[in-house]
């Protein structure tokens, strides 16, 4: 047994003694005689004896209430709290080529970019006790989110990226060198960056497969997803009134090299061809990567401050009824 407020206990041998004080302050003898010696024989009695006493049951009754104010419980078990203990960098590409429109939501043309952001969205929703990070990249790569708990705000911040939000290229090796340098330091149990792009890296001065070296020296895994139809693809563009037209334009994707950065990270390399195919693939990366580990949480507790206060209340009757009955003192 243990208490919520033990600090009360180690007040109560202070509230007994000024509960007996008290007591002893205002006893009175009911009636006075000049002389002890006419009451030597009446003092050996044990009904005397328990009704000078009585007040002992009041003491033992306020300090069954103060043991109760203490909280006393019993502890029943340990909660257990599972948790994937894995951090999580998103690259996600946001160079120019991303705005090509051959992916549909809803029944709608929608360009890759958007449907990456609602596709995430979902993936970050189900990893609610990871920490996930937001890196995008174009002809540089910068941090959109650093890594957190908070994937309300990491949620907010993936809605703002957008097209031209960097100068257009496309820097994969600075991708993975901006994930690493996010990652290093974590003292999770798994670390893994989800490389999403749809060209070929022609930007940066960090060669993609040296970045994934030093990655599998970290002992961080990358998934590389390559997105997007091969061949020709529908691509926004406005004409000379201002109105939006679609001319056909070949968007190269480098899957090789996305292939040999998953193979030396022990990862793997997926691709996109549509917004099916994508929500699976996030869902394949949910899957693989279950690393759960047990923390230990809150305990349960059986609350006894009832069986107290109960006793105090019997032990309070039992006072009330014997200097009532058969303990009554007449004046």
């Amino acid at each position: 047994m243990e208490f919520k407020d033990p600090w009360i206990l180690f007040i109560a041998p202070v509230v007994l003694a000024l509960v007996y004080l008290r007591y002893k302050h205002k006893k009175k003898p009911t009636l006075r005689f000049s002389s002890g010696i006419l009451l030597k024989d009446t003092l050996g009695s044990f009904k005397v004896t328990l009704s000078q006493n009585l007040f002992v049951l009041r003491l033992i009754t306020v300090l069954f209430f103060l043991i109760a104010l203490a909280g006393p419980r019993r502890a029943l078990e340990e909660t257990k709290h599972k948790t994937e203990g894995i951090d999580i960098i998103l690259a996600v590409d946001v160079s120019g080529s991303m705005g090509a429109e051959d992916f549909k939501l809803q029944n709608r043309r929608v360009n890759r970019l958007e449907i990456v952001k609602n596709v995430v969205k979902e993936f970050v929703e189900g990893r609610k006790d990871d920490k996930i990070g937001i890196i995008a990249f174009s002809r540089f790569a910068y941090t959109i989110c650093p890594l957190t708990l908070d994937h309300e705000w990491l949620l907010t911040n993936l809605e703002r990226l957008r097209l031209g939000l960097i100068e257009d290229g496309t820097a994969i090796g600075s991708a993975i060198a901006s994930s690493v340098a996010r990652l290093k330091d974590s003292k999770a149990k798994s670390k893994i960056v989800i490389l999403l792009t749809d060209g070929v890296n022609n930007a940066g001065k960090i060669d993609p497969i040296e970045a994934a070296k030093i990655a599998e020296t970290n002992k961080i895994r990358i998934y590389t997803i390559g997105v997007g139809t091969k061949g020709p693809v529908p691509f926004p563009a406005k004409d000379f009134w201002g109105r939006t037209a679609y001319q056909n334009v070949e968007i190269n994707l480098d899957d090789h090299t996305l292939k040999e950065i998953a193979k030396i990270t022990s990862g793997e390399y997926f691709w996109a061809m549509d917004t099916e195919s994508l929500r699976d693939i996030y869902k394949a990366i949910d899957r693989l990567e279950k690393t759960e580990i047990e923390q230990s949480g809150y305990r349960d507790y059986q609350q006894l401050f009832w069986v107290f206060v109960a006793l105090g209340l019997v032990i309070l009757c039992l006072e009330i009824l014997l200097s009532r009955t058969l303990l009554l003192r007449i004046p």
